[in-house]
């Protein structure tokens, strides 16, 4: 009888915790989709997004659409470009030719391009790899646009930028740089003999069994192709065209969920270089100064909610991805979107914090708290890597601007925590030997002092009439390959430069307008009757003149 019952009381048991393990799963998995619902919207661009976590996919799923023309809706297996991703791969095979004895991190670039003009200086794989070199990044460049559809050879590609000044000595500083992975693709070819689109298929692709990975391309048949998109006057349009010659060995990949999965495992499990290698890529890396910086090779290191995280994100025309494993914790988040107008990195951290356990913060709960309590936390705050930080109360709401960007409201989790919207920054303010301090907590803690310095005046805007803002609308050229495109959308007046998103202006007289998310400003002329003719962009103290060409 005593065994009967005891068995019972088992089976029960084990029912129970079925029951509650599965009711934690159906949670997670719907709060995943409120996370994912909320950004991407059928009938728009999507996105894809796998959670992978207990040794095994626990989410799987797609959003919105892969191609608005056919009203294709978002499967997990389409494939998007995956833009800067690609250099963990870059990344990875350098340190495979290492191990096979063919290289050394440490090597001299001129060792395998004799030919660079390196003004002087030593400039090793290792500052190519974790962007410390110097070496003035080509997608910086005036000039990038114009090319944009050009087909080049990395020699060609490398031409474009090889005798521009260099940003700083190698080493001496952190920034990253597009340049460094086109000439570390250069030095694979030149080592192994073969194209580096070539050598990732056969060392990486198949050897992993990734078969819906590709090296980009806009002529041949890609099955699945998620298609790219930009943001619109009326919504979206298709993404400009890049010809994939250019991105090259620093974006030019193309993958899906499943197979950056495949990818994480090899990289966890040492299918393709040893965890002594892998340790380089993952660990961050340090300056001349021996200050460390996150970044590794192709890959950086950081904190979300506390534990160890390793991850990349990618940009490209028409598509934005971010991949992000937690190794504590062995959970690998994947989301790629086709459009080059949202940033999934946020969505892919919420849904890592949700999946160890850890979620952020949510603005819906924050607390309502007087003006009184608000304002004594006002103040400017310098932090140790020079940011300042305006913190200011208007109207019963508090909000953050950092020096040079756009003012954003925070939300109060207690009288002394505060959340920006996504719940991912947090600021913690306090008062210590009499002076306030604010410490502001991303994957890193930094903690800004309170300095004696006046907020920056916030400028007017006044609203003009739609009648008045569609005198302005047109496309400005800036330089050949560079177009200023302003549009209107009632009362609203919007600027979006070739390859960039599109920004509001804001008007503070009838021809001169502001942007809120950097110091610029945009001045418009008229010709002798009257008609605008010519757009003037101030911004950085310079004062560029753009023609109205349409």
């Amino acid at each position: 009888m005593r065994y009967k019952l005891f068995t019972k009381t088992i089976a029960l048991l084990t029912l129970t915790l079925l029951f509650s393990f599965s009711t934690q799963a159906q949670n997670l998995e719907s709060q995943i989709d409120d996370i994912l619902n909320a950004s991407y919207k059928p009938n728009e661009p999507g996105a894809t997004a796998l959670v992978y976590k207990d040794g095994q996919v626990i989410y799987r799923k797609g959003f919105g659409s892969a191609n608005l023309e056919l009203d294709v809706d978002m499967r997990p297996e389409h494939v998007f470009e995956i833009g800067s991703i690609t250099k963990q791969f870059t990344a990875i095979a350098i340190l495979m030719l290492e191990e096979q004895g063919k290289l050394k991190v440490e090597d001299d670039m001129t060792k395998y391009i004799p030919d660079y003009p390196t003004q002087g200086k030593t400039i090793t794989i290792h500052h190519l790899l974790n962007h410390t070199s110097g070496i003035k990044s080509y997608t910086s460049l005036q000039s990038f646009m114009k090319h944009a559809r050009t087909d080049m050879t990395p020699s060609e590609l490398i031409d474009k930028f090889k005798n521009e000044p260099m940003d700083f000595n190698p080493g001496e500083k952190f920034l990253y740089n597009n340049s460094g992975y086109v000439i570390l693709g250069h030095i694979i070819e030149i080592i192994t003999g073969d194209s580096y689109a070539n050598f990732i298929q056969k060392n990486i692709f198949d050897k992993l069994g990734m078969k819906n990975s590709y090296y980009g391309s806009m002529k041949n048949i890609i099955k699945n192709r998620a298609y790219g998109y930009k943001q619109a006057e009326n919504g979206y349009a298709n993404a400009d065209y890049l010809s994939l010659t250019l991105p090259y060995a620093a974006g030019s990949l193309m993958s899906n969920v499943d197979d950056l999965l495949i990818w994480q495992k090899a990289l966890n499990t040492n299918q393709l270089i040893t965890q002594k290698s892998y340790e380089k890529a993952i660990n961050g890396s340090s300056l001349n100064s021996g200050e460390h910086i996150a970044y590794g090779y192709g890959l950086g290191a950081g904190k979300l909610q506390g534990s160890k995280s390793i991850s990349h994100g990618g940009g490209i025309f028409g598509y934005s991805t971010m991949g992000i494993y937690m190794p504590e914790e062995d959970v690998f988040v994947s989301v790629l979107t086709n459009c080059d107008c949202t940033n999934p990195g946020g969505v892919a951290n919420k849904i890592a914090a949700l999946a160890i356990g850890k979620p952020f913060l949510d603005k819906a709960d924050a607390i309502t708290l007087s003006e009184a309590k608000l304002k004594q936390w006002e103040g400017v705050y310098e932090f140790p890597d020079g940011a300042i930080r305006y913190i200011t109360v208007e109207n019963g709401k508090i909000f953050s601007q950092r020096e040079g960007s756009t003012k954003l409201e925070i939300y109060p989790m207690s009288e002394s925590k505060f959340i920006f919207e996504e719940g991912d920054i947090t600021y913690h303010f306090s008062v210590k030997n009499g002076k306030k301090q604010a410490e502001f907590v991303t994957d890193v803690t930094v903690i800004g002092q309170e300095i004696d310095k006046a907020p920056p005046t916030q400028q007017k805007e006044i609203t003009l009439s739609a009648d008045v803002l569609k005198q302005y609308i047109g496309k400005y050229e800036l330089q050949p390959g560079a177009i200023l495109e302003v549009t209107v959308n009632g009362n609203q007046i919007f600027a979006q430069l070739t390859g960039q998103p599109q920004f509001e202006i804001f008007a503070e007289s009838e021809d001169n307008f502001f942007l809120k998310v950097v110091p610029a400003k945009l001045v418009f002329s008229k010709d002798d009757n009257g008609i605008v003719n010519m757009a003037t962009l101030h911004q950085g103290g310079q004062k560029v003149p753009a023609k109205k060409i349409e």
